[in-house]
């Protein structure tokens, strides 16, 4: 069986959990077995899992889960995939799957591999998945041989498929775990689709020349249904909010098209959005190292180049 976590963060699902479960039907349907989803703490509609791919989606209603605690979490989790014999356990690659993938895999005395990219192949004694390495420069195959083996799945790294029906919720119970952290409030930024499951983001950088200058990006944003991003120097002046920040010391993401604006591309800003399936690099400095990795360029004046960009994409959406 194929154990898949659904996060819900404040009780409703994220894009994440459905690719998570779209991903986990198909290592069940590979391995010739079923794929069950896992809920934890308050949730709405559940049972949409089912849609995804989910032949069953289990629940644990207690109300400790209703904060995230990565140890108690990883106890349920783990509690719940033994005494469901699952062979295989997939989180996604958020900032809560990485908090939990290595808790998990330990209690399980699981083989894990984080960041997977791509659907597996081979069996159920050995799985083999890849994952991209070096910045995203390589990618590596990894075999995982153990008797249970832990994944967590890169954002937008499988489409979320809605094929099936929704599936029944079965109320379960786990051992009691309290955890050692109590949660006093959480901020959440919202109104936007998070970076990690964007998947058109708008990008701007020092050629931007202050934060005053920043409605031209927000626009080109709000036209074409995006998340705005900066690059670090951006965010280390202020001028732009700090979750907003992609990089390797930033948030790395993989959206379907990333436009960069003014950012000149150094390799510490290129490792966190090289595995952008389409990249557009709008710069005045033709040698800028960002045209090496894009896949469209334009040289100019981004106060001339973004507003006609922008009038073009409305009069684009309009006619069609």
């Amino acid at each position: 069986m194929v154990l898949v976590f659904a996060e819900s963060p404040r009780g409703q699902f994220k894009k994440a959990a459905f690719e998570a479960v779209t991903y986990g039907k198909k290592v069940a349907d590979m391995l010739g077995t079923t794929c069950v989803a896992l809920t934890l703490g308050s949730v709405k509609d559940a049972g949409e899992l089912g849609r995804y791919g989910a032949s069953r989606v289990l629940h644990v209603a207690d109300a400790a889960f209703e904060h995230f605690d990565s140890q108690t979490y990883a106890a349920a989790i783990s509690e719940v995939a033994k005494n469901n014999n699952a062979s295989v356990v997939v989180l996604s690659h958020t900032s809560t799957g990485k908090s939990l993938a290595g808790r998990v895999a330990v209690r399980l005395n699981a083989g894990l591999v984080s960041g997977v990219n791509s659907l597996p192949t081979g069996n159920e004694s050995t799985l083999r998945v890849k994952k991209s390495v070096f910045s995203g420069k390589a990618i590596a195959e990894y075999e995982i041989t153990s008797a249970v083996k832990v994944v967590s799945l890169m954002g937008n790294a499988v489409k979320p498929e809605s094929t099936g029906s929704p599936a029944s919720v079965e109320t379960v119970s786990v051992a009691s775990a309290k955890g050692r952290i109590r949660v006093k409030s959480v901020k959440t930024q919202e109104g936007i689709v998070p970076l990690p499951e964007a998947e058109i983001v708008v990008s701007a950088g020092r050629g931007m020349k202050g934060p005053e200058n920043w409605a031209m990006v927000e626009e080109l944003a709000t036209t074409l249904g995006a998340t705005t991003a900066c690059s670090r120097p951006v965010a280390d002046a202020h001028w732009r909010p700090h979750h907003e920040h992609v990089g390797q010391t930033g948030i790395a993401i993989r959206p379907n098209l990333y436009i960069a604006i003014g950012i000149s591309g150094a390799i510490q800003h290129l490792a966190g959005v090289n595995n952008s399936k389409v990249i557009v690099v709008i710069n005045k400095d033709p040698e800028a190292p960002f045209f090496k990795a894009a896949d469209y360029g334009v040289v100019g004046d981004l106060f001339e180049v973004v507003p006609r960009l922008n009038e073009a994409f409305k009069k684009f959406k309009a006619a069609h």
